[in-house]
């Protein structure tokens, strides 16, 4: 049976869900099933032998890696949006003992899965239901997929930190255990002060390797997981109004040298720690015709950035390649996914690369 946790909220696995679905409850009126699309898939088709009606809300489909998606009706009158393309669905489930909503959401109990682009949607749904009924969150088995999302409610609404909340949720389910992959992410998810904040360098750093790791997996990586595109005013008008760099100077933005169309602004730029110069290659220049004379210098030449939008030579699928700029076709930099060395000598990866000599700064 599933365990309380807080007033209104249960933890517990794929039985305890079968069970409230097949005979009812009189304690739960919100379901969240955090489970592999397969076996969202399998309860989907398990639920149309039951005698329950059942109905879909919705189905929500992200939009960019900005977090922005066009707006669902939540069958509430409510909002809801989702975070780059993820998918979940909303149920209602309305007999005449039972009145259930349930969301489900197809995360796998894999380290590499990317939790963290679930989370707001997922304590949304959870503080939603407690104040309109009581929530049960469940997996499998209820101990890593329920428990790291469960935990993270607990870290926001308690303002945790994640050791703390972990040991919270043992008091009233002592088996749980988030695995290795949940931890780190929900670390990141402390670091940013407990909400999901795609500005952030962390969260820069973490879709970054997000998106290595699903290259490297064969897998297609199209246009709607990349930055929006500064140069079209559409894709960044919420992003310009909402910029924390927004002030009267404006937004520091990037300009193709040639065209003077905008390329990047501050907030795509992803900062790295500079590396030893010189010294980090495995040659040197010479420098006042001495050649054991090393450079003290290690500026770096290029910025890095996001991919976004109108970098059409990136979403084709190759390894590596230039990034030409959308309007006139000036080469600004180079992209490869296995990472490229910086002047400064910092190995970044993956990297979307715009040299500093092709590109000026203003403000927009």
């Amino acid at each position: 049976m599933p365990y309380l946790v807080r007033e209104n909220l249960f933890i517990g696995n794929i039985s305890d869900a079968a069970e409230i679905l097949q005979n009812g409850s009189t304690d739960i009126t919100h379901m969240l099933s955090v489970l592999s699309s397969a076996s969202i898939s399998f309860f989907s088709e398990w639920r149309s032998g039951l005698t329950i009606p059942a109905k879909e809300i919705k189905k929500v489909y992200g939009g960019g890696s900005d977090g922005s998606a066009s707006e669902e009706d939540l069958g509430d009158g409510s909002k809801g949006c989702l975070s780059p393309d993820k998918l979940v669905y909303l149920l209602e489930y309305a007999g005449k003992d039972l009145k259930l909503v349930r969301m489900a959401v197809p995360i796998r109990d894999m380290e590499s899965e990317n939790l963290l682009d679930y989370l707001d949607v997922c304590i949304d749904f959870i503080d939603r239901g407690r104040k309109e009924g009581s929530v049960l969150v469940h997996c499998f088995a209820g101990v890593s997929r329920s428990a790291a999302i469960i935990t993270a409610y607990l870290m926001r609404t308690e303002q945790l930190p994640v050791e703390d909340a972990i040991e919270s949720l043992k008091q009233s389910c002592e088996f749980v255990c988030p695995n290795d992959g949940f931890l780190d992410q929900l670390k990141m998810f402390e670091e940013m002060s407990f909400k999901v904040d795609r500005r952030n360098l962390i969260y820069k750093r973490f879709h970054l390797k997000v998106l290595g790791d699903s290259y490297n997996r064969g897998e297609k990586i199209d246009s709607s997981k990349f930055g929006a595109d500064p140069g079209v005013p559409s894709d960044v008008s919420c992003d310009v109004e909402a910029s924390p760099n927004a002030g009267k100077k404006g937004i520091p933005a990037y300009r193709c040298k040639k065209c003077r169309r905008v390329v990047a602004l501050q907030e795509h730029v992803v900062d790295h720690i500079a590396g030893e110069g010189e010294t980090s290659f495995g040659w040197y220049k010479r420098t006042s015709g001495n050649p054991f004379k090393k450079s003290d210098d290690s500026e770096c030449s290029s910025i890095f950035v996001e991919p976004l939008r109108w970098m059409t030579a990136v979403e084709e699928g190759a390894m590596e390649g230039k990034l030409s700029c959308a309007h006139c076709e000036a080469r600004l930099g180079y992209f490869n996914w296995s990472g490229i060395q910086c002047s400064c000598g910092s190995w970044i990866t993956p990297a979307f690369q715009l040299h500093k000599s092709r590109v000026d700064i203003s403000y927009v």
